[in-house]
């Protein structure tokens, strides 16, 4: 008996066996990472590109419209999101500019119709949309800024000048 428990011992059988139970859940969860990661960056990425595409929208009027409204249902729809009151949000703004171009003030947000105080300032107008969606990964935490349920807010957003 103790002859077959020195053998026993000295055997190296199975001993690879052993070394991947060890090593396998520390495989698993690198590969799920991955995958997770690569989740969220093409959700992030179709973000973007929604975005761009609404803002190519205002491009191809090459007018300056005072209402920029219906902007957030188009972004809405090309992210495949439930549009709400935030979201998406659709930012416009006025400066100016009273010594040709060096310094501009900014006028505040939503005041795109309106015009420079001087009326020989250099206006410049801007539209800006700004999109968000939570992705849920494959497995949920509370830790690496995530919000309260497990899930992270992906936010992508787009700009253009349009005067």
């Amino acid at each position: 008996m103790k002859l077959a428990l020195l053998k026993l011992r000295d055997c190296e059988r199975g001993a690879s066996l052993i070394e991947m139970a060890l090593v396998s859940p520390f495989l698993a969860a690198l590969v799920l990472g991955a995958v997770d990661l690569s989740r969220a960056y093409s959700d992030r990425l179709q973000l973007e590109q929604a975005a761009q595409r609404t803002i190519e929208k205002v491009e191809q009027q090459r007018t300056v419209a005072t209402d920029y409204s219906s902007l957030a249902d188009e972004a809405a729809t090309a992210a495949g999101i439930t549009k709400t009151s935030s979201n998406p949000s659709v930012g416009q703004w006025l400066e100016c500019s009273s010594d040709g171009g060096t310094t501009w003030t900014s006028q505040g947000a939503n005041s795109i119709s309106s015009q420079c105080p001087n009326g020989t300032d250099l206006p410049a107008r801007y539209v800006t949309i700004q999109i968000q969606k939570n992705f849920t990964p494959l497995v949920r935490t509370r830790y690496l800024g995530s919000n309260a349920d497990g899930t992270y807010t992906l936010t992508a957003q787009a700009g253009i000048r349009v005067q």
